[in-house]
């Protein structure tokens, strides 16, 4: 009786390693990581710049994030 709960505990621990050493699905994980990054720099940089008197810098970034986004899909 003893063994046999050994061995579905032994089954359990290792099929539950198995499943966490898995890197299905990492890429997509690190993706998104940089993609927040790179928004919460951008983001920084704009609040900074318009209140240091640079609301030049921030509206031309903000323009021309407008303008890459409204360019999507559009043909040249």
């Amino acid at each position: 009786m003893g063994y046999g709960m050994m061995g579905r505990a032994h089954v359990a621990v290792l099929r539950a390693r198995e499943r966490l050493a898995d890197r299905s699905g990492q890429g997509t994980v690190e993706y998104v990581a940089l993609i927040l990054l790179v928004a919460g720099v951008m983001a920084t940089v704009i609040a900074f710049a318009s209140k240091a008197k640079g609301e030049t810098i921030a509206a031309t970034v903000v323009q021309k994030l407008k303008d890459a986004i409204e360019g999507v899909g559009k043909k040249r």
